[in-house]
């Protein structure tokens, strides 16, 4: 009897954990463990570098995710699957604690799927010992795609390995929106990339960080939070030397990311107290101060470290933000227009 006992009581423990499908880097340990000892439970935790990455491995069968943190493009397009489970907000009190203006977006009206979770911007980052010696521009997507600049930089420069978010920087550069979807515009951007292609060394998304903190790529096209950890992981390693963004002034994606519940999870419970948990100040606050993440959250600003709220590239000032954009979903057609010209670029 007692044998059957512990036997139950080990299932009724292993059914007791959240899965949680996440961006690399977008929630400290510390986080995860005070989570887990408040709710008694465990985090299993699966990571993707890229929301296409996600989207297809959701649409080739993945399932058991009781939590995703997508942007909002892809959020659209969970919604538009019928992936999702809507919310239930009264088990959520701490939603108030969200900024109005990260809200009731374009791409989930009501907020009936999506809590903002955080932020990020795509921008450039750059280690400011090597692009001083250079005497580089990094005020502008030029010193990502033109040969003037990147013959100082052939085989030190990485652009992120993601469809849209380079996409994106090409047409912003071009004059574009992000959201153009006009398919002259989106050959004119392909060309530009791969003119500038074979000065680049990787299409990378993942170990840019670590590239960047040991000195071995000097520019990146990434994501705020990774410059910000790059910075960090190089400072505590000593190098001579400081990872810094910049917003490019032709403008950047603006990347909100936030939390849904997959309909395949089995412990939408544990995801509803997640979220909560997350939407403490508190808690909301650690991920700005650990990782540099940009937060939609008011009451956490009070928590985040003076140096992290005058960042620029965490908290953009106005005239920053009025050059930002969200990526939009895009169709069936656009998706297979996309993917051919990727695989044009890639072939290159």
């Amino acid at each position: 009897m007692a044998f059957v006992f512990l036997v139950q009581l080990n299932c009724a423990h292993a059914e007791d954990m959240l899965h949680l499908y996440n961006w690399n880097n977008y929630i400290s340990g510390e986080t995860i463990a005070r989570f887990e000892a408040q709710c008694g439970c465990r985090v299993e935790q699966d990571y993707y570098s890229d929301n296409e990455e996600m989207l297809a491995k959701l649409a080739a069968g993945a399932a058991g995710y009781d939590l995703i943190v997508p942007t909002g493009n892809a959020v659209e397009a969970l919604i538009r699957q019928n992936a999702l489970r809507p919310l239930d907000k009264s088990l959520l009190p701490n939603l108030h604690n969200i900024d109005p203006a990260y809200l009731n977006t374009l791409f989930d009206r009501g907020n009936r799927y999506s809590v903002p979770y955080a932020y990020t911007l795509t921008l450039i980052g750059y280690n400011s010992e090597k692009i001083r010696e250079l005497d580089l521009p990094v005020d502008s997507w030029a010193v990502v795609f033109e040969p003037r600049y990147l013959e100082k930089l052939k085989g030190r420069v990485t652009v992120l390995d993601s469809q849209r978010e380079l996409l994106a920087a090409a047409l912003k550069y071009l004059g574009y929106s992000v959201n153009d979807t006009d398919e002259a515009h989106w050959k004119q951007a392909r060309d530009l990339i791969i003119r500038a292609k074979p000065y680049w060394a990787a299409f990378n998304a993942s170990s840019y960080i670590k590239e960047l903190t040991v000195g071995n790529i000097w520019l990146v096209h990434g994501y705020s939070n990774d410059i910000f950890q790059a910075d960090l992981d190089a400072q505590k390693a000593g190098r001579g030397f400081r990872i810094v963004a910049s917003i490019p002034g032709e403008g950047a994606v603006l990347a909100l990311d936030s939390m849904v519940l997959h309909k395949s999870g089995p412990r939408p419970d544990l995801a509803h107290r997640f979220i909560d948990f997350m939407l403490d100040g508190r808690n909301s606050a650690e991920l700005t101060n650990l990782i540099g993440s940009g937060n939609p959250n008011r009451d956490a600003l009070q928590y985040i470290r003076p140096e992290v709220a005058q960042n620029p590239a965490v908290f953009p000032g106005k005239a920053q933000q009025a050059r930002l954009e969200m990526l939009r979903d895009l169709d069936r057609h656009q998706r297979r227009v996309l993917s051919r010209i990727w695989t044009e670029i890639k072939l290159r």
